[in-house]
């Protein structure tokens, strides 16, 4: 065994892994661009191959990602990086851009969350019948909650590498961010109702008053650090010192997100991908050079949201398959969680008189779901047990199918409705922004 001729330290071992990482979802990166696969599919599937089911088995050191153990030593950086994915959504808040679509934004983003929630609490009930025993009306009723759930990083990284742009992607992105909030509130409704079924008595402060009140106390906490983040860039006037600030502020944003405390019976907590987008939205609108610093802050945390997504593939728990029942009730989950994301976004488009291109695909590209629907199944695991435990592996499996297919999905959508010209694409779209600074150097050659 090569651990008996090289001894490395902890740290040594850490950067091992960190680095092989990285290498194996840059290489597959290329590789994904030969065969048309968004670059966010690469980075998962180089964290499966780099995980505790693949070359992490071997129980090498640095060779990968060894056990489910090591893959969650690295959440400060997973973290950090939906740090920097809530703050560059909060650009979606300007609000001469929310003129023209806020109204949609809140319709469209309201009823297809609730849709998905209603279909699958439908089927799932349904499933109560065939499957009594896996899934009790609890758990019919917590899964629909989270099917309301959609997550933005996938979403965001997809429409960064191919810079899309057009009607469906000015939708989409404010759709995306409040969604976290909208499904916060369906969880609370349903998660108090389940809670009543399973015990027949609910404490109604902690059930629904406390996760209304993260919504709306993350809100808080991102509007007040915002303040503070645009008081402060205007004593810099570098723009390295600049890019610093805004760099600091997200960390230092993420960090007091974590933070919790209780009041009496009340336990009080921040959603940090909610605290970060509050502080976005209110320093793009508060500061007059923002939409030049966002992306510069775009392009030095690249290679941070790759690693996000490595390890989000490494952390995917593949033995849930060894279970036939839960294969069964999570491909009922999917189907009818898509249909419901999917019926939800047109009938409410269509209400509203929004055109066809949008209409017909922007369902599809709110399909991607992960970090938001595993928390809240971690909150369900910890209050029902072993209920609890079904919703965690019918959750993971969603997220499994989401996080592989739902990238290409949305580039899929995103090009039908004319948003993304993909010979407009060039080697450098990770990076858009270099990418134009190229383009007017070469025009004013």
């Amino acid at each position: 065994m090569l651990t008996q001729y090289f001894h490395a330290s902890e740290i040594s071992v850490t950067l091992f892994t960190l680095a092989f990482a990285m290498v194996a979802g840059l290489l597959l990166s290329r590789l994904a661009k030969k065969v048309n696969l968004p670059a966010v599919t690469a980075y998962l599937v180089a964290g499966i191959l780099v995980g505790p089911y693949c070359l992490g088995a071997l129980d090498i050191p640095g060779l990968g990602f060894t056990s489910a153990e090591n893959v969650k030593a690295f959440d400060l950086l997973a973290d950090c990086a939906l740090g920097f994915i809530g703050f560059t959504i909060g650009n979606e808040f300007r609000l001469e851009h929310l003129k023209h679509t806020g109204k949609a934004t809140v319709v469209v983003g309201v009823l297809q969350a609730c849709v998905a929630t209603l279909l699958t609490d439908a089927a799932l009930i349904g499933m109560h019948f065939v499957f009594p025993d896996v899934v009790t009306m609890p758990v019919a009723i917590t899964m629909g909650a989270i099917a309301a759930a959609t997550a933005p990083a996938a979403t965001l990284m997809v429409v960064k590498q191919y810079k899309a742009k057009g009607k469906l992607t000015d939708l989409l992105l404010p759709i995306v961010a409040l969604d976290d909030a909208v499904c916060l509130m369906v969880f609370a409704i349903s998660f108090g109702i389940a809670k009543s079924l399973d015990s027949g008595a609910v404490d109604l402060v902690s059930v629904l008053a406390e996760p209304l009140i993260e919504v709306f106390a993350s809100l808080l906490l991102g509007a007040v650090i915002g303040g503070l983040f645009t008081f402060v860039e205007r004593f810099f006037k570098s723009n390295s010192k600049r890019l610093s600030v805004s760099v600091t502020f997200v960390f230092f944003t993420v960090a007091v997100s974590m933070l919790s405390f209780s009041v009496g019976s009340l336990h009080v907590a921040f959603s940090p991908l909610l605290v970060c987008m509050m502080l976005g939205a209110v320093f793009c609108n508060c500061c007059d050079f923002s939409e030049e610093l966002m992306a510069r802050a775009d392009s030095w945390t690249a290679p941070l949201l790759i690693f996000f997504f490595v390890q989000s593939g490494a952390g995917l728990d593949f033995s849930i398959f060894k279970e036939p029942a839960i294969i069964i009730i999570g491909i009922v989950y999917v189907l009818v969680r898509s249909a419901g994301k999917y019926i939800g976004a047109y009938g409410s488009c269509k209400m509203l008189k929004i055109e066809d291109n949008v209409s017909r695909y922007l369902g599809i590209t709110l399909f991607p779901q992960a970090g938001v629907a595993l928390g809240l199944s971690l909150i369900a695991e910890n209050e029902f047990g072993a209920q609890g435990l079904i919703i965690r592996n019918i959750t993971l499996f969603g997220i499994l199918i989401y996080e592989l297919v739902g990238p290409s999905l949305t580039k899929w959508a995103l090009v039908r409705s004319g948003d993304i010209q993909i010979k407009k694409v060039t080697e450098r779209s990770h990076f858009p922004h270099y990418s134009h600074a190229i383009h007017r150097k070469k025009e004013q050659q």
